[in-house]
């Protein structure tokens, strides 16, 4: 601002944006009482290599009214989240299998709340997303290739019924 003096309020320096390479996912049973917060479940230790996904959108409810000639008044709709796609290495383990297979073998009324947080470069909590009554959808294995030597990645698809930002656990 060229030694001008700074508006009251104003931070004296803008925040850095935070990197996205390092984040946990942390499942919980997802409780009927609000107050009631869930075990935590076991799902991957948290070790996964992308999270896409993180989205909500709102469609706009558009009303033409007699008489108004520039533009339909917009009002808020209702608002739908995106599935939440998560990527990691195959290993031995099988929970996300055990997961999608106990859902779709007809125990679907077993949701989980996810929490996806991201983390500072040292590994200090500073964005949290709150997943509620997480269903899994789809499940991807790697696909397989002889001529390959890639590291085989599979993929959990979660279809949830609200997204919220949450304040980070921070431990200690």
């Amino acid at each position: 601002m060229n030694g001008e003096a700074r508006p009251e309020g104003l931070p004296k320096k803008r925040p850095d944006p935070f990197h996205v390479f390092r984040f946990h996912v942390a499942f919980r049973k997802d409780p009927l009482a609000a107050a009631d917060p869930g075990d935590e479940v076991p799902l991957c230790s948290g070790a996964f290599a992308e999270c896409t996904g993180l989205e909500a959108t709102m469609e706009p409810k558009v009303i033409k009214e007699g008489g108004r000639n520039y533009g339909a008044a917009q009002r808020a709709g209702p608002v739908t989240f995106a599935t939440v796609i998560l990527k990691r290495g195959m290993t031995t383990t099988r929970d996300l299998w055990k997961w999608f297979e106990l859902v779709s073998g007809g125990g679907y009324a077993y949701r989980l709340a996810a929490t996806v947080t991201l983390e500072n470069v040292a590994g200090e909590p500073m964005l949290a997303w709150d997943l509620r009554k997480a269903l899994p959808i789809k499940f991807k294995s790697a696909d397989l290739n002889a001529k390959g030597t890639d590291i085989g990645i599979e993929e959990l698809h979660i279809a949830h019924e609200g997204l919220e930002r949450a304040l980070p656990k921070r431990e200690g």
